[in-house]
């Protein structure tokens, strides 16, 4: 009985570890504006701004009254915790890579809009929010989230953009991340984003 279990374990993690190298490759495409994300994020775009690589892991509409979704709110204040008639919570987890031998800052010139001109800019988590994109020192060769950090073992494994957005944009798609180097704010990069 022991053996047979080792067995369907052993089965059950090489089937992950395929699937994990299938999705490896070419699904990816390194852009600067315009790409659209794909369905559940299969072609999610890597965004070159400046000498850092974006790329968003998965985008969508947060309910606070599940478990799992209010933890993403916390560190926010009451007042900013309610939604009013017509608003909703749109959350985008996001990676970020420095391939530089030196640490360099993420950027928090970060927007999402509508088809409609509607622009939302990220609403600020408090410091208890262990799952908040703060921007930050990315160190050399390394990434955001850092790796064992909750917001890269848990869920998404992105580091999550809050926004309070309205409801009506949800029927103004795509909605569209743009992400703008600090140093050059000429520079920016944008996405379309999968709801």
């Amino acid at each position: 009985m022991r053996h047979r279990s080792r067995r369907a374990a052993l089965a059950a993690l090489g089937l992950v570890a395929v699937l994990a190298l299938s999705a490896c490759g070419d699904s990816h495409t390194r852009v600067t504006t315009g790409t659209y994300a794909g369905e559940s994020g299969a072609n999610a775009p890597y965004l070159n701004v400046g000498p850092l690589i974006y790329e968003v892991q998965i985008s969508r509409q947060l309910n606070p009254w599940n478990n799992a979704d209010s933890t993403y709110l916390a560190g926010l204040a009451p007042a900013e915790r309610r939604l009013l008639p017509g608003q909703e919570w749109f959350g985008v987890f996001l990676q970020v890579y420095n391939n530089n031998t030196k640490g360099l800052f993420a950027s928090n010139l970060i927007s999402l809009s509508d088809t409609q001109g509607n622009v939302y800019r990220p609403v600020p988590l408090g410091p208890t929010n262990l799952f908040a994109y703060r921007g930050g020192l990315v160190p050399s060769k390394g990434m955001l989230p850092i790796p064992g950090s909750p917001a890269r073992v848990f869920g998404s494994q992105g580091q999550l953009l809050l926004f309070k957005i309205a409801s009506i944009s949800l029927d103004n798609r795509p909605l569209e991340l743009k992400i703008t180097n600090p140093l050059s704010p000429r520079t920016s990069a944008s996405a379309e984003l999968d709801v």
